[in-house]
């Protein structure tokens, strides 16, 4: 039995689980936090996101600096992070924008941790929405008796094992995620 298209899904969902706590805070400066918010360009013709308008550079742990490419958007740019309510406040300082991000409290952490374990859960789920969606497919071709029962227990077994496979790497990765997120 081919495993590949349920290897995909779960790849792709692994995937955006990465890309979702990305943009959890830790207590540093990282561009994943602001790259994807969305900014009204050019007079609101164009909603293009920060990391498609200028560069997103760390100069230290706690400061976040764009360097627009097109400096008549640079005022645009900094309205789009204030409306994103992030709580960042950016600055522009000539040419470039300066975001100092504040360091976390106690109590914020853990709900980032909350946050991150919830997204977590989602992972979770949707790897078994795939499993079990796989596992529909493997019962009815067994009951078409294409394959037989051996290769249905051995095709189930196979199926579960990639899961784990994938559930594991989610885990890891959030408890990496989780360990950032308490270093102060």
């Amino acid at each position: 039995m081919d495993f590949t298209d349920s290897r995909d899904l779960m790849s792709q969902a692994v995937d955006h689980f990465k890309r979702e706590i990305a943009a959890i805070r830790t207590g540093r400066a990282v561009p994943a936090l602001i790259e994807n918010i969305p900014v009204n360009a050019y007079g609101g013709a164009a909603r293009m996101t920060v990391k498609e308008l200028g560069t997103i550079t760390t100069s230290d742990a706690q400061t976040l600096v764009v360097q627009p490419w097109d400096l008549s958007v640079i005022g645009e740019i900094r309205q789009g992070i204030l409306a994103a309510n992030v709580g960042l406040t950016p600055v522009i300082d000539n040419n470039i924008i300066r975001i100092s991000v504040p360091s976390l409290t106690t109590e914020r952490r853990q709900e980032y941790v909350k946050l991150l374990h919830q997204k977590m859960e989602e992972t979770r789920v949707s790897l078994r929405n795939v499993r079990q969606d796989k596992m529909k497919l493997i019962k009815a071709v067994f009951e078409d008796k294409k394959i037989s029962e051996d290769e249905k227990f051995k095709a189930e077994e196979d199926l579960q094992k990639i899961t784990d496979e994938f559930v594991e790497s989610v885990d890891e990765l959030g408890e990496k995620k989780e360990q950032e997120i308490m270093t102060v």
